[in-house]
């Protein structure tokens, strides 16, 4: 593995955990929340995701199982085996945050002009989204490892965007608790290092054992990941917002500009 795509890597799993900042400044200096811009990105991002999983990595995933075990009965059975591991993974993650502090729960730009100084789940919920960004950062940087920058690339900016409701999820609960603008910041903003310090993690532990078939066992369980976030997160999140209709259009264009840019950069 070369150093360049190591940093590489780093560098756009860094970027999609700091995304989280955008948010909580979009919670701190704007007057309301642009439900309709929130519901299509958030739309967008899903479509990414879920196209790139099961039109790309997947189906390379399957290729290098199979060459690796035997054929592609056995290749294909691991990669179901990943796929459902890596949903597994997220959703043990999910079931050991408290509801009181799920990071995904919708919150306004309206809602930081209520100061509850009673409320204290602010900082369970940036602890709750700190746990729960890791398996972001693996996903992130292990899909920029396996399946090179034309993948990695779409993804940490779905990502991105995924982050940019959680930063305000942090902010107006934080805000609520503390009164203080900078804290809420401060605390969105730090969130966020979860991401790289889930792909430092994926560093140590999965880079001495690389081989095709770790890389395909990988791209699995990614694609589990980012599946599970999409369906679970993404899509009933913008449901919340009340758009339905502008979230499957974010859907379908997130889809389509996945699709016709693995379609322009295909070898």
């Amino acid at each position: 593995m070369e150093t360049s795509n190591i940093l590489t890597a780093f560098m756009l799993t860094l970027a999609a955990g700091l995304s989280t900042g955008i948010g909580s400044l979009i919670a701190l200096v704007a007057n309301r929340t642009n439900r309709k811009f929130l519901c299509f990105s958030l739309g967008l991002s899903a479509g990414v995701m879920i196209y790139v999983s099961f039109m790309e990595m997947l189906p390379q995933s399957k290729d290098e199982l199979a060459m690796a075990f035997g054929g592609d009965r056995m290749g294909t059975l691991y990669m179901l085996l990943a796929f459902l591991g890596g949903m597994g993974l997220i959703t043990l993650i999910d079931f050991l945050v408290p509801e009181s502090g799920n990071p995904h729960e919708i919150h306004g730009v309206e809602d930081m002009k209520v100061k509850d100084p009673l409320h204290r789940a602010g900082f369970l919920v940036a602890v709750s989204i700190t746990i729960h960004n890791f398996p972001e950062g693996i996903a992130t940087f292990t899909s920029a490892l396996s399946g090179g920058t034309d993948i990695a690339i779409p993804i940490t900016l779905a990502i991105a965007i995924h982050n940019i409701p959680e930063g305000i999820a942090v902010s107006v609960p934080i805000y609520h608790a503390t009164g203080s603008r900078k804290k809420a910041f401060g605390y969105s903003f730090l969130s966020g290092l979860a991401e790289p310090m889930g792909a430092l993690i994926a560093f140590l532990f999965l880079m001495p054992f690389w081989t095709p078939a770790v890389n395909g066992l990988v791209l699995s369980a990614v694609s589990g990941i980012m599946v599970f976030i999409s369906l679970d997160e993404l899509l009933p999140s913008a449901e919340k917002y009340g758009e339905h209709h502008i979230s499957i259009a974010g859907l379908v264009t997130g889809m389509a500009i996945m699709g016709f840019s693995l379609f322009l950069f295909a070898d």
